[in-house]
C-alpha cells in the first residue's frame, strides 16, 4: 500500500461524517500520496494543478472535495478524454452516492437530457458530447462551481483544445478548476495559465516517472514473430492479460488470433458501439474474458483490479501514452508487469519513452531481433538456415 503522511487517513481531512462513513464502507482507509497532498487544498478551494502516476488514487483526489464542497443550486463539471474514463469516474460518485448525470458519446441524447434536467450535483462529460448539449440548449453552465479537467493532456491530444476552451468559457469566472494528469506537457501548461488563478501545483511524481512497482521489459522482436511471442505469452503468464494496439484493424486482428488459440479475449476501439464496450469492459472485469485488447483509446479508462499484465503488442504513437497503457497494471500499490514487443527499426520508439521516464528498460535476450535495422534474428535458426541455403545455392550457379 502507498504510504502517506496523514497519519488520521481520510478522517484527518474536513470531511462530512456521511462521506467518511462511504470511504470506510467502500474499504479504503489510507490516502494515497495524491490524495493526501490535494484534498485539503481542493477543500480549500484553491485551483490545482496535480500530477501523479496512472493508478494513484487521482479520481477521489478531486471527487471528495466536488462532494464536499458543492452547494444546492449549484454542480460540478468533470471532463475526461474518452468514454470509458468518464464510467470509470461517474462510477466512483456514485460510491460517494454523489447525484450525477453521464454525458458521452455513443449513448441516445434524449437519455442524457432526462439526466441533466434531474439537477445533478457533478456531470461528467467528454468535450465533444458536452459540446453538443451546449449547442442544443439542452445544458446551461452558468451554475457551475467547479470544474475538473481530468487527463488534460489526452484531451489535448486528442484534438479537443477548442471545446474545452468554449466549455470553461461558458461557465463563471468565479469556478474552481483542478487539474489532474500523469504528464503536464507545454500546451497543459499554457491551458492552465488561461483558466486556473494562482493554482496550486501538487506533484507526487515528477512527470514521467514510470510506477516503481511495475516490472518492465522490452522484446525486440520482427514483426512477422510478434504472434508467436504473443502465443508464448499467453502460455506463460497466468492471470488476466490487457493487450494494445496501435490501430483498431490491429486489435480486432489480435483478438482474432487470441480467440483461436482457445484464449477467451474481447476488444476495444473506435469500432465497437458503446454498448459493446461497456460489454467487454465488464467481461473482462468479472473474468468473462481473460484478455482484452484495445487501443489507446482505453489506455486511460480502464480500472480493474488485478491485471497481471500489460502487453503492449505495439509500440505506442506517443510516449506519454506508454505510460498510461503500463498504468492499468500495479495500481493502488500492487506489483505489476508491463511487456512491449518492438521492432529493431523502432529502437528511437523505445529511447524516446526511456527518455521521458528517465529509466532504462530491460531488454529481453530471448527475442528474435537485436535493436538494428540490419540485425538477424537470433532465436529463429531455420529463417537463417533457409537464407544460407539460398545464397550457397547461388553461389553454386553457373555463370
Amino acid at each position: 500500500m502507498l504510504e502517506t503522511k496523514n497519519p488520521n487517513g481520510f478522517r484527518g481531512f474536513a470531511l462530512s461524517s456521511p462521506l467518511n462513513a462511504h470511504i470506510a464502507r467502500l474499504g479504503i482507509h489510507t490516502p494515497t500520496p495524491i490524495q493526501d497532498a490535494a484534498i485539503p487544498l481542493a477543500l480549500a478551494g484553491h485551483d490545482l494543478i496535480g500530477i501523479a502516476q496512472t493508478g494513484t488514487g487521482k479520481t477521489l483526489a478531486f471527487a471528495l472535495p466536488m462532494a464536499m464542497n458543492l452547494k444546492k443550486g449549484s454542480f460540478g463539471i468533470v471532463l475526461a478524454p474518452t468514454r470509458e474514463l468518464a464510467v470509470q469516474i461517474e462510477e466512483t460518485f456514485a460510491k460517494l452516492q454523489v447525484k450525477t448525470a453521464l454525458v458521452i458519446g455513443g449513448v441516445p441524447m434524449h437519455r442524457q437530457v432526462r439526466e441533466l434536467r434531474a439537477h445533478p450535483t457533478v456531470i461528467i462529460a467528454t468535450p465533444g458530447r458536452l459540446m453538443d448539449h451546449m449547442r442544443s440548449k439542452t445544458v446551461s453552465l452558468s451554475r457551475c462551481a467547479i470544474a475538473v479537467l481530468d487527463e488534460a493532456d489526452r484531451m489535448l491530444d486528442m484534438g479537443f483544445a477548442p471545446a474545452i476552451r468554449t466549455i470553461l468559457e461558458a461557465t463563471p469566472s468565479a469556478r474552481q478548476t483542478m487539474m489532474f494528469s500523469a504528464t503536464m506537457p507545454k500546451n497543459v501548461v499554457e491551458l492552465a495559465e488561461s483558466y486556473l488563478i494562482d493554482p496550486e501545483r501538487v506533484e507526487v511524481a515528477a512527470p514521467g516517472t514510470p510506477v516503481e512497482l511495475i516490472e518492465q521489459e522490452v522484446v525486440v522482436v520482427h514483426k512477422e514473430f510478434k504472434a508467436t511471442v504473443l502465443q508464448n505469452v499467453l502460455r506463460e503468464n497466468k492471470g488476466s492479460i490487457l493487450v494494445f494496439a496501435r490501430t483498431r484493424h490491429g486489435a480486432r486482428k489480435i483478438a482474432k488470433n487470441i480467440r483461436a488459440l482457445e484464449h477467451t479475449a474481447c476488444e476495444i476501439h473506435s469500432d465497437r458501439t458503446q454498448a459493446q464496450r461497456k460489454e467487454a469492459l465488464h467481461g473482462f472485469k468479472i473474468g468473462k474474458y481473460r484478455v482484452l485488447v484495445a487501443t489507446d483509446i482505453a489506455a486511460r479508462g480502464i480500472d480493474v483490479k488485478d491485471i497481471s499484465l500489460v502487453l503492449n503488442y505495439d509500440v505506442p504513437e506517443n510516449p506519454e501514452d506508454y505510460l498510461h497503457r503500463i498504468g492499468r497494471t500495479g495500481r493502488a500499490g500492487a506489483k505489476g508487469r508491463a511487456i512491449t514487443l518492438a521492432t529493431p527499426e523502432q529502437q528511437k520508439d523505445v529511447s524516446d519513452i526511456e527518455r521521458l521516464m528517465q529509466v532504462k528498460i530491460p531488454v529481453n535476450q530471448a527475442g528474435s531481433a537485436k535493436f538494428s535495422a540490419s540485425a538477424e534474428p537470433k532465436a529463429f535458426p531455420a529463417r537463417q538456415a533457409r537464407r544460407n541455403a539460398i545464397a550457397n545455392n547461388r553461389r553454386r550457379k553457373p555463370r
